[in-house]
């Protein structure tokens, strides 16, 4: 048996019950095969792959809090440090009822990965908790962050561990944290990113990962020969990554003309209204129907179906396998030439190979979603530094670590043979950078 399937037969007996885990693994290990066989003889007396899957340290803790009516609430909460071969762990934290530990598992090892191709020294990791903010009066969301941070206090700091936003986890809750941190440790330092602009955050971290993602797919077209400018857009959500994605794309040219949520789905001919959109979602924290009522050309569906939209380019920005199978039949069918992942994996493996095996220009999450944890780093260096970047400075950096990135994984993918294959080519760019750090640390 080959050096890769034991390693992901061991990560599904290991770790069972965590199918995203073992998806993700799999994922990843599968692309680097023609690596690891080139190295396989060093890499085994090294242990290299089972060190990479098991996590540097894994933190499972409870977060007890008050409600309003007196009730004390329990949830648990995760924080996995996964490798800090390149720096210090960067990840964000997510607050939903489907966390748990599998998924802080998978989300934290696609971040090795994805920190690593933006060129910048940080490392992998991930967390959250179960607790749902939603529904919950501000007083209830700042007893769970401080209950939250009383404990996440003693495993992370600027030069350690320096956690993010996610999914639930939005301005409100980093301050909340923030706050908490400052009190018990005294001290004043980045050890957050996503943070107010008045507290040490960075312009341009709200609009970075739907930015990011712009930016390196219309790099990826300009490359092969095509250009985003005139391109029917579909895209899914309708936070913070969708929004901006959208805006980018009719900035750059683009026509987005779909976006979702939780409950249904928009098709608007004449092209997303953004900032209607924005007052709808970022404002008043309604559903779409509101959008659909005052456009009368959009069309407001129930459940999903953002994909049978007949589009040229397909940018996932909602979670995780939200683009299945028949939905990639679907985008092939009606002429979809690229898709790019502005979520963490939404695009099951089927979708991933049916889209590669017919012809579709596939960018996966850990490189084209990589803007926010860039900008998450140009927050760490401006803290580091006690400066304050414009906009137009942080979105020019931005900008070209995205460009970077795509052309670092395209010639991977090229260097082992695999032109065009843009999974493996950021699978390969991002696991070298990693592996060889590790190498020449040592045995830790």
């Amino acid at each position: 048996m080959s050096y890769v399937d034991e390693i992901i037969d061991l990560v599904v007996e290991k770790n069972p019950a965590q199918p995203e885990f073992h998806q993700a693994v799999k994922e990843v290990l599968e692309s680097l095969r023609v690596v690891v066989e080139a190295h396989e003889e060093e890499y085994r007396r090294d242990a290299l792959l089972e060190r990479m899957v098991n996590p540097e340290r894994q933190i499972i803790f409870r977060v007890p809090w008050v409600d309003d009516k007196g009730q004390v609430q329990v949830n648990t909460a995760y924080r996995v440090q996964f490798n800090s071969a390149i720096g210090p762990y960067k990840g964000g934290l997510r607050l939903h009822p489907s966390v748990n530990l599998g998924i802080i598992k998978f989300l934290g090892f696609e971040q090795i990965f994805k920190n690593s191709l933006t060129g910048l020294p940080i490392g992998g990791g991930k967390g959250g908790s179960d607790f749902d903010p939603k529904g919950k009066s501000d007083r209830e969301v700042m007893a769970f962050c401080q209950s939250f941070m009383t404990e996440l206090t003693k495993y992370v700091g600027a030069d350690t561990d320096v956690p993010a936003g996610d999914i639930g986890t939005g301005a409100r809750e980093i301050g909340y944290m923030y706050g908490q941190y400052k009190r018990l440790t005294n001290r004043y330092e980045g050890v957050l990113t996503g943070k107010g602009l008045s507290y040490g955050g960075s312009l341009a971290r709200k609009e970075a990962t739907g930015y990011g993602l712009l930016y390196l797919t219309a790099e990826m077209l300009k490359s092969n020969g095509s250009s985003i400018e005139g391109k029917t857009v579909a895209v899914s959500g309708a936070g913070n990554v969708a929004i901006y994605a959208i805006q980018k794309a009719q900035q750059l040219g683009a026509k987005p003309v779909t976006c979702s949520d939780s409950t249904g789905w928009i098709y608007d001919p004449d092209g997303i209204d953004v900032e209607l959109l924005k007052e709808v979602k970022e404002v008043k924290r309604a559903r779409l129907t509101e959008y659909a009522a005052a456009r009368p050309n959009a069309q407001y569906h129930e459940g999903k179906g953002v994909w049978s939209v007949k589009v040229d380019v397909a940018l996932p920005c909602a979670t995780q396998n939200e683009l299945q199978l028949e939905d990639a039949k679907q985008l092939v069918a009606n002429g979809c030439i690229a898709v790019c992942e502005g979520a963490n994996m939404p695009t099951t493996l089927e979708a991933t190979e049916y889209l590669q095996n017919n012809g579709v220009w596939f960018v996966p999450g850990k490189a084209a979603n990589a803007g926010g944890v860039a900008t998450s780093a140009l927050e760490m260096s401006q803290n580091s530094e006690r400066l304050h970047w414009t906009f137009e400075e942080v979105d020019g950096k931005l900008q070209q670590i995205m460009v970077n990135i795509f052309h670092n994984l395209d010639k991977a993918a090229k260097d082992y043979g695999m032109a065009g294959n843009y999974v493996a080519g950021a699978n390969i760019a991002g696991f070298l950078k990693v592996a060889e750090a590790m190498t020449a640390q040592g045995i830790v």
